[in-house]
């Protein structure tokens, strides 16, 4: 894993001592993606400077060194993640017996190759893996940016006083003296919104990131000249088409061939990036996503594999028992560290240097947590995100079908006063009652969750209420007249056969990529360790998406395929459990170790100084979480990440 920077500059505005000194800046602040290596090269010519820092995981010598030139000289490389296939593409390409004299056995090399032969359009559409990157074609004078399908790697860009800016992180970008920072209000209402800054948007003005699947060509002889110097990314591979749910071309095999596909699927991506020339391991929750991911690989193991945990002395929070359990089963060697509200807490500060931009998931907390405990015996693990997308995991698609066919005949008062007497109940005393019935600690968070959707005019209305924390944050973000994302606004009315199979869609296009993975990206590569994803081959994608919604949910019974293939494995009593989630008591921190930190950056004066919120709903809020009225946990997160981001702003200005 690495990290890439550089800019363009076809103006002259900066000499070429200028170019090294800002992209060895450039990339010296993303130096934790790579610690092992770092690079440059420059053009004046096309005043274009390309930048890297490296991770090596395969090939450790110097033969790995980027940027890297083609064999024919006509490409230029900086590459940020893995080629999972690259020694079968090194065969295809030995095979056309096109006179290369290799130098190494990286994969980058290969890829550079590849595209020296093929081109890049072909040469990606080949490729299995993860990847972000930069290469540019001397001879036609175009740099390309790239990323990969389901977007596991970041990649940012814009243009800034007339150059050209690209990295893998916004603190790298940052560094170019053309940078402006100007900070877009739509972007943090969609924050406040989501809890994560969606595609193609970021914080900043005039930068934008790299949409999963797309290609963006920069024609450097035209660049800040014409109109037509780079255009919209054009996309090389379209969830939507594999999707297939407008001619619901779905698979028409058995269930237990489905089966027996998916285990050799599995089998495959496991195998394939299991490949490393440095420690391996895994993380392990106790869930059936990743305790599927692990018994896969210690089926392809000779010893046992290394397998890593937390746990929290919180009662609703802990899944490390039940991780420990399965890697007893399974034979792991494996390490759990339980850690305490202050250790997670003493992450917090950490928070706006990691992420670069506001991202208020409150579980980066555990991630860094578990990537730093990981961090300590491997270089690289592997996990089992992306289960819930592609196979249907989460609550919501459990749940949206069956209060819409409960409530869609209800007038409107009747719902109303349901909803008003649901939530008139804290969420605190909720969790009292239900405890005497069910053990569900957070019990009062989903009542209040259920009283909110009642309200809704469609199936589609419920999910983006279940997804959204503030439904309108154009009503407390000052200055902006909607909150809308253009990508899941033109989703929502998509016509699809079932709408659990549309909320898969979109989560897999803008939850997946914006929150799962920028989480899991930026925790590990803060701690110099790479993760990597096994269901998100490609072809696992292409699969899942083309499986009837009867494998994924089955008589109210979420990711059934995943369940019936983890049985070969596992016993299914160490697996039955409700959901839990990889998540912290925010709710309860904000009221206890919490209070001083949140109280001051909520303060009245700082935010009327500030200008981007009004300040009358934010301390009514405040104070209603305080004393125990109402639980605002996540739409007060988001805001404080918020706080927390703009104050790191003012240190590093």
């Amino acid at each position: 894993m690495c990290g890439i920077a550089g800019f363009v500059d076809n103006s002259n505005k900066y000499s070429s001592f200028d170019h090294k000194k800002i992209t060895t800046m450039m990339t010296n602040a993303i130096a934790h993606r790579g610690p092992d290596d770092t690079g440059y090269w420059y053009q004046d010519k096309i005043g274009t400077s390309l930048g890297h820092r490296r991770l090596s995981i395969l090939d450790l010598s110097s033969n790995g060194h980027q940027p890297m030139v083609s064999f024919s000289k006509r490409y230029i490389i900086v590459f940020n993640g893995e080629i999972y296939n690259h020694s079968l593409l090194r065969k295809e390409l030995n095979r056309a017996q096109v006179g290369i004299s290799w130098r190494g056995n990286s994969d980058t090399e290969t890829l550079l190759n590849c595209i020296d032969v093929w081109g890049i359009k072909k040469t990606i559409n080949k490729c299995s893996g993860m990847f972000a990157f930069a290469i540019l074609d001397k001879r036609e004078k175009v740099l390309s940016l790239v990323r990969d399908r389901v977007g596991e790697k970041p990649l940012y860009y814009g243009m800034q006083s007339g150059i050209f800016l690209f990295a893998s992180e916004l603190k790298a970008i940052k560094q170019h003296p053309a940078f402006k920072g100007i900070i877009n209000r739509n972007a943090l209402a969609l924050q406040l919104k989501y809890s994560y800054i969606p595609t193609p948007y970021s914080i900043y003005k005039g930068i934008k990131k790299l949409p999963p699947g797309t290609i963006l060509n920069i024609n450097l002889n035209n660049l800040g000249k014409s109109i037509d110097s780079f255009s919209e990314p054009i996309a090389y591979w379209s969830l939507k088409s594999n999707l297939q749910i407008r001619n619901n071309q779905f698979y028409t095999g058995s269930s237990n061939e489905a089966i027996k596909k998916l285990k050799q699927l599995l089998n495959n991506s496991v195998q394939e990036q299991m490949n490393s020339d440095v420690p391996l391991g895994a993380f392990l929750s106790g869930g059936i996503d990743s305790s599927l991911i692990t018994s896969i690989m210690q089926a392809h193991s000779s010893k046992p594999i290394n397998t890593f945990s937390i746990g929290f002395d919180e009662e609703g929070y802990n899944e490390a028992p039940y991780a420990k359990l399965i890697a007893n089963h399974i034979g792991t060697n494996h390490t759990e560290m339980y850690v305490s509200s202050k250790d997670a807490i003493n992450v917090i500060p950490k928070l706006p240097m990691l992420y670069d931009e506001p991202f208020s998931d409150s579980s980066q907390i555990p991630t860094y947590l578990l990537s730093e405990l990981t961090s300590k015996s491997v270089s690289v693990s592997l996990s089992g995100d992306a289960g819930d997308e592609l196979f249907g995991g989460y609550n919501r698609y459990l749940w949206t079908s069956k209060v819409w066919s409960r409530v869609k005949f209800m007038p409107m008062p009747v719902r109303n006063f349901i909803s008003w007497g649901l939530t008139s109940i804290s969420p605190f005393a909720w969790n009292k009652i239900m405890g005497q019935i069910i053990s569900m600690p957070i019990a009062g968070d989903k009542i209040h969750k259920l009283a909110s959707v009642l309200t809704a005019q469609s199936p589609e209305d419920i999910y983006m209420k279940l997804i959204s924390q503030w439904v309108e944050p154009e009503k407390i973000v000052i200055g902006i007249q909607n909150s809308h994302s253009l990508l899941i606004d033109s989703l929502i009315n998509l016509d699809s056969e079932t709408v659990e199979q549309k909320m898969m869609y979109i989560d897999t296009l803008t939850y997946l990529p914006d929150d799962i993975l920028t989480k899991v990206d930026r925790a590990s590569m803060g701690v110099s360790l790479e993760t990597r994803v096994p269901f998100l081959n490609h072809h696992i994608v292409e699969f899942a998406n083309q499986l009837p919604l009867s494998m994924k949910i089955h008589n109210g019974e979420s990711k059934w395929i995943l369940r019936k293939l983890l049985d070969q494995y596992v016993p299914r009593e160490l697996i039955d459990r409700p959901k839990m989630g990889f998540g912290v008591p925010i709710d309860s921190w904000l009221r206890g170790p919490l209070r001083d930190w949140a109280e001051e950056l909520l303060n009245e004066e700082r935010l009327v100084n500030q200008g981007y919120f009004y300040v009358h709903q934010v301390r009514e809020m405040w104070s209603d979480h305080i004393l125990g009225r109402k639980n605002w946990q996540h739409h007060l997160w988001n805001i404080l990440m918020f706080q927390a981001w703009l104050e790191n702003e003012k240190k590093l200005a």
